[in-house]
């Protein structure tokens, strides 16, 4: 079998995020980048371990190819790490280097989505994963982390792996963050079926009551209810619409005003306690999605905040 990898040694400045890309189409060629990737993160001073974090079969090979050297490498199952969508996967990061970075956030971290199950289980479930890793390089780029995302053409598509490529500085086709952000942005989102319910007042009890009433749990109306209600905080609200059957309940609020940072609600709150401003990081991390669009045109302009639980 032919094998592909394109990772690079290449490190970014001292004190910089240092996002790389790796492709291969084996075992062998996974293994020829992630082991010197991890030879480079034990190698590092003032860092932890460096973690693996990959599909269990992965490990295994992992295990085998480092021998004694394998009880120095952190090994966690992707399937363990990457529960839920991808805001989860930022704050899954965040709350590791909180917790285990050396300093100025050092670490070396190996990481693969889970490709063949939610991450890839439909176009736009994907384009929320290749959000995450443009924006990943504005998050993170504060720290001194060294990630390489790995990709397997077994199990990540091409188109997946070419427009992945976009979102990695050392790929040789890296585009502005933000700029892909938008175009993931600019793709129509799903019409608003005709018998959505217009709600004047998306109040808490309200969206729970309706979410209850189209099959959510008990507490899956409570978080819903509360998702939106986190949204609704940003701006007055001049009109909502739900629509959906349990789990796929989805809210639209139609905001008095632009909401124009391509970051809301992923930069993780620096405490427990939200504040003012940051209701779309809760939203974020308890709704499969949390599309925001800007509605309107000039002084009257607004902004569309779409959520879906699941």
């Amino acid at each position: 079998m032919t094998a592909q990898s394109d990772a690079t040694a290449t490190a970014a400045a001292p004190g910089a995020f240092d996002h790389r890309m790796s492709v291969s189409a084996s075992d062998e060629a996974f293994l020829a980048a992630a082991l010197p990737f991890l030879a480079e993160g034990l190698a590092a001073p003032e860092e932890p371990p460096p973690v693996a974090i990959v599909a269990p079969d992965k490990l295994d090979l992992l295990r085998d190819a480092l021998g004694a050297d394998a009880k120095d490498v952190g090994l966690v199952p992707h399937t363990d790490w990457y529960t839920g969508s991808a805001a989860n996967a930022i704050a899954r990061a965040a709350a590791h280097l909180a917790a285990h970075a050396g300093p100025g956030g050092r670490a070396h971290l190996l990481m693969e989505p889970v490709w063949n199950g939610r991450a890839g289980r439909s176009p736009r479930e994907s384009a929320e994963w290749i959000r995450y890793e443009a924006l990943a390089n504005l998050l993170f780029a504060p720290t001194a982390t060294t990630a390489m995302c790995v990709y397997d053409t077994r199990t990540a598509g091409s188109a997946l792996i070419e427009a992945a490529r976009r979102a990695h500085p050392d790929s040789g086709v890296y585009e502005d963050p933000l700029r892909l952000a938008g175009e993931l942005d600019a793709v129509p989102l799903p019409p608003t079926p005709a018998d959505a319910e217009t709600l004047a007042d998306p109040a808490p009890d309200l969206v729970r009551a309706w979410a209850t009433g189209r099959g959510l749990a008990a507490a899956d109306a409570e978080l819903f209810a509360t998702a939106v209600a986190e949204a609704a905080s940003l701006a007055p609200v001049a009109g909502a619409l739900l629509w959906g059957e349990a789990p796929g309940c989805v809210c639209e609020l139609l905001l008095a005003r632009r909401l124009d940072d391509p970051l809301a609600g992923f930069v993780p709150p620096q405490t427990a306690e939200l504040a003012p401003g940051q209701g779309l990081w809760f939203a974020r991390q308890v709704c499969a999605y949390v599309d925001v669009r800007q509605a309107g045109t000039g002084g009257g302009a607004g902004t569309t905040v779409r959520l879906q639980y699941a």
